[in-house]
């Protein structure tokens, strides 16, 4: 089996890069090595190594985009294991997927039968174009807050102290102040709903999201289904209190916080509204036409530490 090591330098604000030049000198197998230079060219180190028709071994070593880009490039690829070292600022993947936290481990499951488990992928289709999601995808507060994060040099500034996380609860505080409802129509297998003043809908694969946040507690990304969280008629102050709740997973005993599971949700919005992918910008919404999430069960392949 051929391993690649697939390296983001700039993930959590050039962490990344300090932790790989510590973490190479403790492997002890042979591997092809990649530099990411630009945006998705993870996916593209991917699906080459993917098409070589080889079984690989891809390390995605990282933040939770360098995950996403590298699972994305290995969808549907029998052959294909992916391994992800967290090196970010949120780290969300690490949450709520297996894996390696240190050097030793990896060593310990190169030299192992290298077992792997089937995984789901999540998929956002508009109009226009596809975005894949392995955490969630999102419509609403939480996508302008992540879509600020990400444009702001908060981020990078609290990354130079190891503080990257509350670069989303700095936002998230400035965001409730000023941020407007929306109303949102829900269409599900047999089932359709209309929600008003809504905050944010949240389309999960795995539990967690925004550093920690435990939005979706029941997902599970092998089973087949997605999780959809709506909070909705909130006041501004109790919207702040539902967010302290996420981080221990107790938001849903509010009455304002609707979650239902199914293999596809179909979501419109009244106004253009933010979206995002796996905390990564993904357009808007446009007013009156639907945008479609569903899950593709397993469609990729991840290790499974023992």
């Amino acid at each position: 089996m051929k391993i690649t090591i697939i390296v983001n330098p700039t993930a959590g604000n050039g962490k990344s890069l300090k932790r790989w030049e510590k973490f190479k000198h403790k492997l002890n197998f042979i591997y092809d090595f990649h530099m990411t230079t630009s945006p998705k060219h993870a996916t593209a180190l991917a699906r080459k190594c993917a098409e070589t028709g080889e079984s690989q071994f891809i390390i995605a070593f990282g933040g939770d985009g360098t995950a996403h880009e590298v699972i994305e490039g290995t969808l549907d690829c029998s052959n294909c294991i992916v391994g992800v070292v967290g090196a970010g600022s949120g780290n969300d993947f690490g949450r709520g997927f297996l894996s390696f936290r240190n050097a030793h481990e990896v060593n310990k499951y190169v030299q192992s039968q290298r077992v792997a488990i089937e995984m789901d992928i999540g998929l956002m289709n508009d109009q226009d174009k596809k975005y894949y999601f392995v955490n969630n995808a999102g419509i609403g507060f939480d996508a302008y807050i992540a879509y600020q994060v990400n444009k702001s040099p908060v981020k990078k500034i609290l990354n130079k102290f190891n503080l990257g996380k509350l670069a989303y609860t700095f936002f998230l505080i400035k965001t409730l102040v000023t941020f407007k409802h929306f109303d949102l129509t829900v269409n599900m297998p047999n089932h359709s709903k209309k929600l008003e003043k809504v905050w944010f809908a949240t389309v999960s694969n795995q539990p967690y999201f925004g550093g920690g946040m435990k939005i979706s507690p029941q997902s599970n990304p092998a089973d087949g289904q997605i999780e959809l969280t709506v909070v909705h008629h909130l006041s501004r102050i109790k919207l702040l209190l539902v967010f302290v709740s996420v981080f221990f997973g107790k938001h849903t005993s509010f009455k304002e916080v609707h979650q239902m599971s199914a293999t596809s949700f179909s979501l419109t919005t009244n106004n253009t509204m933010y979206r995002h992918t796996d905390g990564e910008y993904a357009g808007k919404t446009s007013p009156h036409f639907a945008d479609e999430f569903s899950v593709l069960p397993k469609r990729w392949r991840m290790t499974k530490l023992t």
